[in-house]
């Protein structure tokens, strides 16, 4: 019996964990895990990355230091199809066969087809465009820094991020952070109000899903910092220098951040099996593809049949799901029916920046500095191992004594019709 798992996100090694578990004196059982990258990412902390509040390699743990003495094989490769009537999934560099196979190779993030996107804006998904806009930020502090025009300056330092969800509210939390107790504080050509962070949502609401009162107080707490939060504003296209809002307004901006939704991943567009509409591959409740039960899925690259309460693309509901699929495949190895999914968020935390955090737990809403301090730890101890833990913890405590990072880490490109900073697409755009 050959088990394969396509991907090394969080769905993907909790599968990987519970088939090693359950299946670790089966001699006749192989596992095997293929992944573009050799490390997970915790995506929690990748907002804190732009801010320069922890160091990017502290957020990653390699793979093969994950495995340790378990017995599952791992592959760095990269998926671009698979062939579900001959059980073959097809490489780069070569092919992998599968008895099994749980496909949890994650989302990206859509453009939803407006124009100006791919080229102008920067996605917010991996570790790179956590490094990438880092960059960009203190690129466009260093020239305005100089830059003797107030109008030109302020364009240089205003930031859009789109998207008012999880990432997109996490994100300018910690941009307004990072201006105002590093930037403004060092560079002595910029005032604070040389700087403009502005929110920008389709919906009516920031923080779809959190209950009412607590994203009401986000909203409020990120207006009192000074960010410019606009709902019910539908971005219909991205230019150099601006964002243009329901074909008419034009928002200036010096970089636009793409953090609107998640789209099912690109490699499983012309698989031979139902997708919905923003592309996951639909699953039944016991996590296999309708049409194909010798295949699994797990996480953001799949949504679950008539069950949009399980098929949230959250941590939990991943990881919810990936033990629901490899508990089935043990299932069936041992002869025993198959479970359903059974999920339900039991709450949700939200960072605000350094200090403050809204939290919902098991019924319990507060926020504040005890809901930061909240958020802190759990998240402190989502962490793989005790030495990403470790960094993760003193990066904090240096934050609060030392000045952030400044270091511009890789050459930035510059926007061919202003001349000045611009967003390029990272690799794994391109390849998306």
């Amino acid at each position: 019996m050959r088990i394969v798992v396509l991907g090394g996100g969080f769905a993907g090694m909790e599968a990987v964990r519970v088939l090693e578990r359950r299946l670790h004196d089966r001699s006749d059982v192989e596992i095997l895990l293929i992944s573009d990258r050799n490390y997970l990412l915790f995506t929690p902390l990748l907002p804190q990355v732009a801010s320069s509040m922890v160091e990017p390699r502290h957020i990653v743990q390699p793979l093969r230091d994950i495995r340790g003495s378990r017995r599952f094989r791992f592959r760095r490769d990269t998926v671009t199809d698979i062939d579900f009537a001959s059980r073959r999934v097809l490489m780069v560099e070569g092919t992998e066969a599968y008895d099994r196979l749980v496909i949890a190779m994650g989302s990206v993030v859509p453009s939803f087809g407006v124009p100006g996107v791919e080229e102008y804006a920067l996605g917010y998904k991996w570790l790179e465009d956590g490094i990438v806009l880092r960059d960009h930020l203190l690129d466009a502090a260093e020239h305005a820094d100089h830059e003797a025009d107030p109008a030109a300056r302020r364009q240089m330092l205003t930031v859009c991020v789109v998207g008012g969800g999880y990432t997109g509210v996490e994100l300018i939390a910690e941009l307004q952070d990072f201006f105002a107790s590093y930037i403004v504080p060092r560079y002595r050509g910029i005032d604070p109000g040389d700087y403009r962070l502005l929110l920008v949502e389709a919906g009516h609401e920031i923080l779809r899903g959190v209950h009412p009162t607590l994203a009401e107080r986000a909203r409020r707490k990120l207006g009192r910092e000074g960010i410019e939060i606009r709902t019910g504003a539908r971005v219909t296209r991205v230019l150099p220098g601006a964002v243009e809002i329901d074909g008419a307004e034009q928002l200036p901006a010096g970089l636009t951040v793409w953090a609107a939704g998640v789209t099912g991943h690109p490699a499983l567009a012309h698989v031979a099996a139902e997708r919905d509409r923003l592309g996951r591959l639909v699953t039944r409740a016991t996590m296999q593809l309708k049409e194909h039960p010798d295949v699994y899925g797990a996480g953001d690259a799949v949504t679950i049949e008539d069950n949009a309460g399980a098929s949230i693309p959250i941590i939990p509901a991943a990881l919810a799901q990936a033990r629901l699929a490899a508990e089935n495949i043990v299932a069936e190895l041992q002869g025993r029916s198959l479970g359903t999914i059974h999920f339900a968020p039991q709450g949700m935390l939200v960072s605000l920046g350094e200090r403050d955090a809204v939290v919902e737990v098991l019924g319990l809403r507060f926020s504040g500095y005890a809901a930061w301090l909240f958020w802190n730890a759990l998240h402190l101890v989502k962490l793989v191992g005790f030495r990403k833990q470790l960094q993760v913890a003193l990066d904090w405590g240096m934050a609060q004594i030392f000045p952030r990072d400044s270091t511009i880490m890789r050459p930035v490109s510059r926007c061919p019709v202003c001349g000045r900073h611009a967003a390029p697409r990272t690799r794994e755009r391109d390849a998306a």
